[in-house]
């Protein structure tokens, strides 16, 4: 390693923690490996009331992270970040409709996991308590192909808010909108998506024989792997701050 590397990693390393929401995600759980793999000290989040609570706390420790366990409230997610100061939160949380019918089919209420009150509503949550932190962390978020104004679907509409909100909070952020995100490990096995994404992907290498190279590169899909490698390297790259990175540039960054 030359000494403007070592440098580098150095200035990482003083910036602090990376926190990250949404660990136990299928890409969470891969930002959580690359961040420890790169040296640098990571709290993982799981929620309190996870029923894997002490599969993934056991998993976590294993890598040697911290693991932080604030519930989904303001108060207690703002002393979290006052007490940890991190200089990276990576926002990586999202909610399917086949959770909202889990919810549902055992009597809940399924708008606690609807897009609204995950994509946008923890988002913003943990926006405001980063903001309080006083270490003005970068903050990434993982948002979704897409994503515009104009959308109409709520899956969308939660994070184009969500996107907006970010922007205008002040905080240093970097933004990622990945197209489908495949491979192996999902604990929730969405054979729809995962169909589609190998029906999609067909579709575009053809296209991409035809001339469509640039729809390929735009929409074809990527791997948690992969992601996880370009949300790192982004975040601690000063460059990317206060930038949007699209799918084909997600696929090529790590």
């Amino acid at each position: 390693m030359s000494d403007q590397q070592k440098s580098r990693e150095e200035r990482v390393r003083s910036k602090g923690l990376a926190f990250v929401a949404g660990a136990t995600g299928f890409t969470g759980r891969e930002v959580v490996r690359v961040l420890v793999e790169r040296g640098i000290p990571t709290a993982a989040h799981v929620r309190p009331d996870s029923p894997r609570f002490a599969e993934w706390t056991e998993r976590f420790r294993k890598l040697g992270t911290e693991v932080d366990t604030t519930a989904w409230e303001d108060a207690a997610m703002a002393e979290t970040m006052l007490r940890l100061k991190p200089g990276y939160v990576f926002a990586l949380l999202g909610t399917t409709r086949a959770r909202m019918k889990d919810v549902s089919r055992v009597g809940g209420d399924p708008k606690t996991q609807s897009y609204e009150a995950v994509d946008y509503g923890l988002t913003a949550l943990l926006i405001r308590a980063a903001k309080s932190s006083g270490s003005s962390p970068r903050f990434v978020y993982l948002s979704a192909s897409g994503v515009k104004s104009k959308a109409r679907l709520p899956y969308y509409i939660a994070r184009f808010k969500a996107e907006e909100l970010l922007i205008s909070s002040g905080l240093e952020y970097t933004i990622a909108r990945p197209s489908i995100i495949a491979g192996p490990g999902r604990d929730d096995k969405r054979p729809l998506e995962r169909t589609g994404a190998v029906v999609i992907d067909g579709l575009l290498s053809l296209a991409a024989l035809l001339g469509g190279r640039k729809l390929k590169a735009s929409y074809g899909s990527t791997t948690n792997t992969i992601l996880a490698e370009a949300l790192v390297r982004l975040a601690l790259d000063p460059g990317a701050a206060r930038q949007i990175f699209e799918s084909e540039y997600l696929r090529t960054a790590s």
